[in-house]
Order: C-alpha cells, then structure tokens, then sequence
C-alpha cells in the first residue's frame, strides 16, 4: 500500500475534519472515488462465516450507501446468502489504492424488502436480469456450455417480454456497528479511526495504532 504522488491534495485522516456520523462519512469517500473514476470503485469484499464459524470471502459490488446502512445484491440461494441465513453478520472491505485509503465495516445483516429489490432489478441490463435467472450460483454444472444453452433458452423464452426478479435474488443490508477508517502515511505510520456504535445509536471514535 503505497503512496501515489497523483493524489497528495488528499489531507491527512484527523479526527477534527471526519463525520460524526461513520455511515456519512464513508458516504463521502465513495462518492470520491466514484467521482475520480477509479477503477472498480464500487468493489468490495464481503466476508461470511457459517454458524460453526467456517469463514469465506468474495468481491461484490456496493450499490446503495445512505443513513440505514450498505446495500449489495446477489442470489440469497448462493454460499454466502446460506451463511448470511445461519450467520447474519458480516464484514466488509473497500479499498482505493489510489487515494491509499480502506474502510472495514462490521454489522448485521438483513435482506432488502421484495419492494427494494423489484426497483433495482428493474435497472439493471437485460442480460444482467437473465443471468440472475439462468445461475444456481455456487452449484456444480456440468460444463460452461450448459449454462451458456440455458441462457440462450430463457433469452428466447422472454424476448419481448418483461423479466420477473427471481424470488431467490435480490438484496442485503448491513447495518453496521463497527467502521474503521485507515488511510497511509509515511514508514507505514498509517492513521486508523475506528467507529463503535453504542447501545444508544450514537457512536464513539478512538484513534488505533497501525
């Protein structure tokens, strides 16, 4: 993780300039790493335990961030939606190496109503909206042609016609209860700030040691 000298209008991570509130203030760097057009700016990995507490982790995309917490969508039917069903925690990482910054997000997890997933189904491209249908993701499959042939089969089936959101896909909410907050600095004295909500709602910042 190292500096990148394209980017030092970036001030140092001090508590006197940070949002009281965590969930406004990675708000704020999403939006400039979205704004910067940084590469995958939207990526984060998502990290799932079952109940025995067997971990796994993968890359999703973050679609939704605002003051109930952070969206992402896949199929509720995957390896991490059974986990989620068992274990409804998880821990998130997104990280932009060209503004040398990461935030670690850990919370509760709950599915987004029927509702919340209709509207962004909607939105999405046609083959985005297929493909939600066409994959058992996570089961085996034969081979790729298989399922290339039953996403042929079902573009036909629906030419023409409006694609339903599969029931077994849709989205999930964390509602976080830990935020940190790290940006680099030299000798790898990097700045850590972690946000801890409290039983009252409100959170408490403390500086940690890199």
């Amino acid at each position: 993780m190292m500096s990148n000298p394209d980017h030092k209008f970036i001030p140092d991570l001090d508590e006197s300039i940070l949002h009281p509130n965590p969930i406004m203030q990675f708000k704020m760097w999403f939006d400039q790493a979205l704004a910067a057009k940084l590469p995958h700016a939207d990526a984060m990995t998502v990290a799932t335990a079952t109940k025995a507490g067997r971990p796994s982790a993968r890359v999703v995309l973050l679609k939704l961030v605002d003051d109930r917490g952070l969206v992402f969508f896949t199929n509720y039917k995957s390896r991490k939606g059974g986990e989620l069903s068992a274990n409804p925690r998880a821990a998130l990482v997104s990280y932009w190496p060209e503004f040398n910054r990461q935030v670690r997000v850990e919370g509760t997890v709950s599915q987004l109503s029927a509702d919340e997933s209709d509207a962004y189904f909607a939105t999405r491209p046609r083959d985005s909206q297929l493909s939600s249908l066409t994959s058992a993701q996570s089961e085996t499959i034969a081979s790729r042609g298989e399922l290339d042939r039953h996403f042929e089969k079902l573009k036909q089936q629906y030419e023409g016609k409006s694609i339903p959101r599969p029931s077994h896909w849709g989205g999930y909410r964390v509602h976080a209860d830990r935020i940190e907050f790290w940006q680099s600095r030299f000798a790898r004295l990097n700045d850590r700030i972690l946000y801890t909500r409290q039983p009252s709602g409100s959170w408490t910042t403390t500086r940690l040691q890199p």
